[in-house]
């Protein structure tokens, strides 16, 4: 916290933020924490000396959350079909999409606004709306009461959280919960990835045995 607030990296707090932000809803990259950073800039924004005012904050969190579905939509009017034939790297899963598209046909238009709560549906959502050519006057619609609501609410709580004196007394302490919290899906999907791998790896060995076996000259 002293680090943030009273060294020069106070001032890459916002300009950190509202990158991650956009590169999270814009540039189809889905495992940033958005949400956690959203409230730790809030509850940065509360403190005695902040690195950074939730006047500028607030508006320009929810200008950037916008902008980045609308970077979204015109990549899917664009090159959205491809991404269906993309093949899977570290970052990017087909099931994604599949996932988002789902999400997308039960809850129709308000996904718009569902989804910024979602994460990585809320990566994908805007080039699913750009692939199948949502009138894009609905879409921006939807998309402002998305961006208000999620970029401004969730600061708005991290704020006002802020501000609760347990709160403000143990910041460190909920800072580094947040961080934990941020990385602890990755934690378990790799966790589950180990574990599988370690299940099959027993139940190949006996199969490779009957098969040697099988092949094994009768004397």
């Amino acid at each position: 916290m002293h680090l943030l607030t009273e060294t020069w990296l106070k001032n890459a707090v916002l300009p950190a933020i509202l990158v991650i932000v956009f590169i999270e809803t814009g540039l189809l990259f889905p495992i940033l924490p958005g949400d956690s950073l959203l409230f730790t800039g809030g509850l940065l924004a509360a403190q005695p000396n902040p690195p950074v005012s939730i006047w500028w904050l607030l508006p320009l969190v929810t200008l950037i959350a916008f902008a980045g579905d609308q970077s979204g939509y015109w990549i899917g009017r664009g090159i959205g079909p491809a991404l269906f034939h993309k093949e899977d790297t570290r970052f990017f899963k087909k099931h994604y999409v599949t996932e988002t598209h789902e999400f997308f046909e039960k809850h129709g238009p308000k996904t718009i606004i569902l989804a910024r709560f979602v994460p990585i549906v809320r990566t994908f959502m805007p080039v699913l709306a750009g692939v199948s050519k949502m009138d894009y006057r609905k879409f921006v619609a939807f998309d402002i009461v998305g961006a208000i609501l999620w970029g401004g609410g969730i600061t708005v709580l991290g704020y006002f959280l802020g501000n609760v004196a347990f709160i403000r007394d143990h910041v460190e302490a909920i800072f580094l919960l947040i961080v934990f919290v941020s990385i602890l899906p990755g934690i378990m999907a790799v966790a589950k990835k180990l574990l599988n791998r370690g299940a099959q790896q027993p139940a190949a060995q006996p199969e490779a045995e009957l098969t040697a076996a099988a092949n094994e000259p009768t004397r």
